[in-house]
């Protein structure tokens, strides 16, 4: 039994897979590292940051893929 051939992605499906993966990993390090102003909305400021960090950064990505 052969597989069916499939077609290579072109370069908008890749543009727009990248922009996912990178919004999935924004979000990630968000929730883990960012209290305030997630969208960068004016300078980062250290009362943004979380005093106490929870969350762990490693099985993001691997759960957005």
């Amino acid at each position: 039994m052969s597989s069916p051939l499939v077609a290579p992605l072109n370069p908008e499906e890749i543009k727009r897979i990248n922009a996912y993966w990178r919004a999935c990993n924004y979000l990630a390090a968000g929730m883990i590292y960012l209290r305030d102003n997630p969208l960068l909305k004016e300078p980062l400021k250290p009362e943004h940051i979380k005093n106490r960090l929870l969350g762990h950064w490693g099985a993001s990505p691997g759960l957005a893929f």
